[in-house]
């Protein structure tokens, strides 16, 4: 089994992550403070990945985009997680899901998507519906040849700048042993549609300036062109494409955490006390050791789940694994490194407590860690028949 990288994946890495440290690092401290991007700071690093080549690189080349493999882009990922949420959102990863555009829509969504002509958001989750997706109340009838929608959707990201959303409503109810259970169908919804409002949402301790909103329908209009998939199908498009939300949380995890540990190799080589750099101290050297061990496992699980699915390999599991453990790696690496800092680990001089405070949620969204457990114990059981 080979682990090391080629010289292509090598200079993808090298490449994402100058850009990074060129375009992404100068504006954090501004972006933390004002909780916003600057409309011509947004432009500037979507135009310069464009002029790189890897605008929209999740996408295979006949629809425009750069055609990297799971494993390749997942390093392009890994080197983005370095960087701010807020600002990287512009370095441009349209939604997989926009795969299944059929006819019309791909000139309408997909390849305006790809070539970064418009920009979406995904909309899942609503106040009553996180992970039981099946609880939304947010649906859709038929009236008049139409889809008419009502209801709302929250935590929705990056939906302040999204031209189109890619919206999952209940669609009927089918009775089964086990109780109703509700149909779910993905519409692709312009903005400015009639009946459909974006609004400010919460503010969020983590990621300052990678903003969520609040998505309302009363009484929205929409038609069967703009279904994603089939009716009734949403699951089944759901679960073809957005497997890979889940890598990302995992690969960016890494990427801020090996950010993060390099600040605290740095600052424990650095810093003396009673006579000393306190590296020298068991207490911390032990940290820094753990840290680098946690941090290169779940890399390698990450990059593994990703070589799995570039083989044709079942990688539910090994996907939920990386994403369970990446994310609470990174509240380790990141807490210890606070704590190596001690008390300037809490002063906004240095980004360490932004670290500390982003690793939070990525313990929640595209999953929390309790539905990974719960889908890596039910790949174990189930071929048991328990």
């Amino acid at each position: 089994m080979h682990f090391g990288l080629t010289d292509e994946q090598e200079m993808i890495v090298s490449t994402v992550r100058s850009f990074v440290e060129k375009e992404i690092y100068p504006h954090e401290a501004e972006v933390e403070r004002t909780g916003k991007v600057p409309p011509e700071v947004a432009e500037a690093i979507k135009q310069k990945t464009i002029e790189l080549g890897f605008y929209a690189c999740n996408f295979p080349e006949e629809v425009g985009g750069a055609g990297l493999s799971h494993l390749d882009f997942a390093l392009v990922e890994r080197e983005l997680g370095r960087g701010s949420m807020a600002l990287n959102h512009f370095f441009g990863r349209p939604q997989n899901i926009l795969m299944a555009c059929e006819g019309e829509q791909k000139e309408r969504y997909l390849l305006p998507a790809v070539r970064g002509e418009k920009m979406d958001a995904l909309a899942m989750t609503e106040p009553d519906a996180g992970s039981d997706v099946r609880g939304m109340k947010c649906a859709a009838v038929r009236k008049g040849g139409d889809w008419v929608v009502n209801g709302s959707k929250h935590f929705i990201s990056g939906a302040e700048h999204a031209d189109f959303f890619i919206v999952f409503v209940a669609t009927g109810v089918d009775d089964t042993p086990r109780g109703p259970k509700k149909r779910i169908t993905c519409f692709l919804v312009d903005r400015g549609t009639p009946g459909f409002e974006v609004r400010p949402g919460y503010n969020s301790v983590s990621h300052k300036g990678y903003q969520n909103c609040i998505l309302t329908f009363d009484d929205c209009r929409l038609s069967d062109a703009q279904v994603l998939g089939e009716v009734d199908g949403g699951f089944a498009v759901m679960n073809e494409w957005l497997y890979a939300t889940r890598i990302t949380v995992a690969t960016m995890s890494v990427g801020r955490a090996r950010r993060c540990f390099d600040y605290a190799v740095q600052y424990a080589a650095e810093r003396e006390q009673f006579g000393q750099p306190i590296a020298k101290f068991q207490g911390v050297s032990f940290q820094i050791a753990d840290m680098i061990t946690e941090i290169d496992a779940a890399d390698l699980l990450t990059l593994s789940s990703a070589w799995r699915l570039d083989q044709g390999l079942p990688a539910n599991r090994e996907i939920a694994s990386a994403k369970l453990y990446a994310s609470e790696m990174l509240a380790r690496v990141t807490d210890a490194t606070l704590q190596i800092h001690g008390g300037m680990g809490l002063m906004d001089d240095l980004p360490i407590e932004r670290f500390w405070r982003d690793a939070r949620v990525e313990r929640i969204w595209d999953g929390t860690s309790e539905i990974q457990r719960h889908i890596i114990s039910r790949e174990l059981f189930r071929p048991l028949g328990a």
